[in-house]
């Protein structure tokens, strides 16, 4: 009764303070775990109400709620918002001058406070944690908490240190909060956190309001008409690009066209930034051109649209900013512009914040050889860079950044001047004994490309958009959405569920990929492509199935009568619907999707195009794609051969060296398939064609 009189009350604020008749759907449930007291992990998408979750129990109970909040323009928003309703709330932050910051922790020893916003990095300063002393708290929220983990889309360094702060500062409740984490992501949350037997609660991702598109365009001009059009429809939104350069390009080509934008990104003063994030949320300006800070925590119900005009780093960072739109309920739209090359600026960002030991090493050697007597620097990074000879100056700083977290330098003001100098902690040690998790570094490294593939995969999948961003997220057994381009295009499309047969056929093929990618008795685990797939399903004697003990596999020739055409299209079908997916590195690897290892066990539905029975070559599938078994060829050779020398006749006459190929890798066991085979015509096939069919009936 407690917990729900507790509950009761915290129902009377949203109604005085906020305005809300009830909570939103996943919000009570939450509350009453808060205000039971316990520790907590809370996934809500953005819209979901989420930062209500920790003001309403502030509000509540006796004490003050530290909100640990990642961006200044974030935390200022917010406090703006919640002082307007009459709540007592500050922040503190690099804004302010130590006597302000001073004032303010006066203030909520006093207890003036209910709320206080507070920038990570604060916690760093012994002079601050000394200050908490004496202060009542309540509870720490933790904002934005994915920035906690470094497989998180958003890491901050600041953000580690706040589990041995919550230790300081004697174990106060914690709950940590975000809109868009994986699994591995939330464990990071709870462990660096520290979390003491937390509560979890993670709401429904799905926003059926929005409509997601994805636009493959070749070139910038593509992007334009398109951006121009969605503006024209939809009037009011964000467009997200990766870098200043080309915010400050898109911003201009709309003010070109007469329209009232503001542009946003990291190269701006926070003074400029703050104006400018004040004009949108006023509605001084209907558009913003941002790079991807810009809207974390801004309260801007109508936004329209939410462009994205280069592909985003991640599907995290892609569905939190999209989740920007239609925060009213009201139906907005999402579209990514995308063309394979502008990959190439994600990977020089992964680069940069993935300096590398060798760089790291290379950094601190040219400190140690560049200080003063008092073993300190005065260099920018652009100088360290040309010093150097370094490609990528993100790098530096990050790399920089790695040396402070293990306390070899440190970064300290320089009197009338804006550079920064860096002072050597520990010049006794050498570049060659730093102490450098390599291991850690190449694993974070290697997660930040996945990340990356997994977005480009969006990109070309051929199933609902919202569909397989939920299933990203671990929702399995997710609908379809009915509004994304895929699922509107579907009605011009083959795509339908299964028949019994073709459910049986998909379940064996998948099995023979879950076999090929698991297995360890092969000893060639994780190297196995497409092709050689297809090859252990038809049950080829290729050399190369045999070299990998592949004809051992219990699933060897399950599908051998559908027939290697066939079954290339359907593996293309089965990557376009996301039950299957293709990891690129030293080895092509394929493997299961999640919604992959549910359908093989009959756990949940699914609908692809289905590929037509027969031996044409399937669109776009080149012959090196399909499996090619050497042994076949010659023996359609050798017929040939004899077919040749009865007729008196050159071997191409028969059939081209192409056309064999075709055979061998399509291997049509009838005359109607291979009738459908390149370079074969209805002459060629009475006269020719059989004994080629029957060699590959018998094989």
């Amino acid at each position: 009764m407690l917990v729900m009189a507790t509950v009761e009350k915290a129902r009377e604020v949203l109604r005085e303070v906020f305005g809300f008749e009830d909570f939103l759907d996943g919000q009570e449930s939450v509350m009453e775990e808060i205000l039971s007291g316990r520790d907590g992990s809370v996934v809500m998408p953005t819209g979901g109400g989420k930062s209500l979750c920790y003001q309403l129990p502030a509000l509540c109970r006796e004490g003050v709620t530290l909100v640990v909040s990642p961006l200044i323009a974030l935390m200022k928003d917010q406090v703006d918002a919640l002082e307007k309703k009459g709540v007592a709330v500050t922040l503190i932050n690099s804004t302010l001058s130590w006597d302000e910051q001073r004032e303010r922790l006066d203030g909520m020893k006093r207890g003036d406070f209910s709320l206080v916003y507070i920038a990570p990095e604060r916690f760093k300063a012994s002079s601050f944690m000394n200050a908490l002393e004496g202060v009542k708290i309540s509870m720490v929220a933790v904002d934005e908490a994915h920035c906690l983990s470094q497989w998180g889309h958003d890491f901050r360094p600041d953000y580690m240190r706040l589990g041995n702060a919550l230790e300081a500062l004697g174990r106060p409740q914690c709950i940590a909060l975000t809109a868009t984490a994986t699994s591995v992501v939330r464990e990071d949350i709870c462990s660096v956190l520290k979390l003491r037997e937390p509560f979890e609660r993670i709401s429904g991702f799905e926003r059926p309001n929005l409509s997601i598109s994805v636009t493959p365009v070749e070139k910038v001009a593509q992007k334009y008409a398109k951006m121009k059009k969605t503006i024209e429809a939809h009037k009011t939104g964000i467009v997200y690009c990766a870098t200043r350069k080309k915010v400050e390009e898109v911003a201009e080509t709309i003010h070109s066209w007469g329209l009232n934008c503001v542009a946003y990104h990291g190269g701006m003063s926070d003074k400029e930034r703050e104006r400018t994030q004040n004009q949108f949320i006023k509605k001084e300006a209907d558009i913003a051109v941002a790079t991807n800070a810009f809207g974390m925590g801004i309260d801007r119900s109508d936004v329209r649209f939410v462009i994205h005009f280069e592909i985003p780093g991640s599907v995290e960072a892609y569905y939190q900013e999209a989740g920007r739109a239609g925060r009213d309920g009201e139906a907005a739209v999402c579209d990514l512009l995308f063309n394979y090359a502008d990959t190439r600026t994600q990977e020089f960002f992964i680069q940069g914040v993935n300096p590398g030991a060798q760089l790291i090493r290379e950094l601190y050697q040219f400190l140690l050889s560049d200080a003063d007597e008092n073993y300190e620097v005065f260099r920018t990074l652009d100088e360290i860079k040309e010093a150097t000879g370094t490609k990528n100056a993100m790098g530096l700083g990050n790399g920089l950044g790695h040396l402070m977290r293990s306390r070899m330098v440190e970064r300290f003001d320089v009197p009338g001047s804006r550079t920064k100098g860096t002072r050597l902690l520990r010049p006794e040690v050498i570049a060659c004994d730093l102490e450098i998790n390599e291991e850690a570094l190449e694993e974070k490294e290697r997660r930040d490309r996945e990340k990356l593939e997994k977005v480009v995969q969006l990109c070309y999948a051929n199933t609902c958009r919202q569909q397989w961003i939920l299933e990203y997220f671990g929702e399995v057994d997710a609908p379809l959405c009915g509004s994304c381009d895929v699922c509107q295009g579907s009605e011009n499309s083959e795509r339908r569920g299964p028949t019994d047969d073709e459910a049986l056929i998909v379940q064996k093929f998948l099995s023979g990929v879950a076999r090929m990618s698991r297995c360890t008795a092969t000893g060639w685990e994780g190297r196995f492509g497409r092709g050689r797939v297809i090859q252990m399903l038809v049950g080829s004697k290729s050399q190369d199935v045999l070299r990998t003990r592949l004809h051992e596999l219990k699933t060897y020739g399950l599908l051998k009568q559908e027939g290697t055409a066939y079954l290339n299209v359907l593996c293309r079908s089965l990557h376009e619907g996301g039950l299957l997916v293709t990891q690129m590195g030293e080895y092509p690897l394929v493997t299961l999707t999640p919604r992959g290892e549910q359908v093989m066990r009959s756990l949940t539905s699914y609908s692809i195009e289905w590929p037509n029975q027969g031996g044409v070559a399937p669109a776009g599938v080149e012959l090196e794609d399909m499996g090619f078994d050497a042994r076949v060829y010659e023996q359609l050779r050798d017929v040939r051969t004899r077919l040749a020398k009865a007729e008196r006749v050159p071997a191409y006459v028969i059939f081209s060296n192409e056309t064999l190929q075709y055979l061998a890798r399509l291997r049509p066991t009838t005359m109607e398939a291979g009738l459908l085979v390149k370079g074969i015509g209805e002459a060629k096939a009475d006269k020719y064609l059989e004994p080629f069919l029957r060699v590959l009936r018998e094989n």
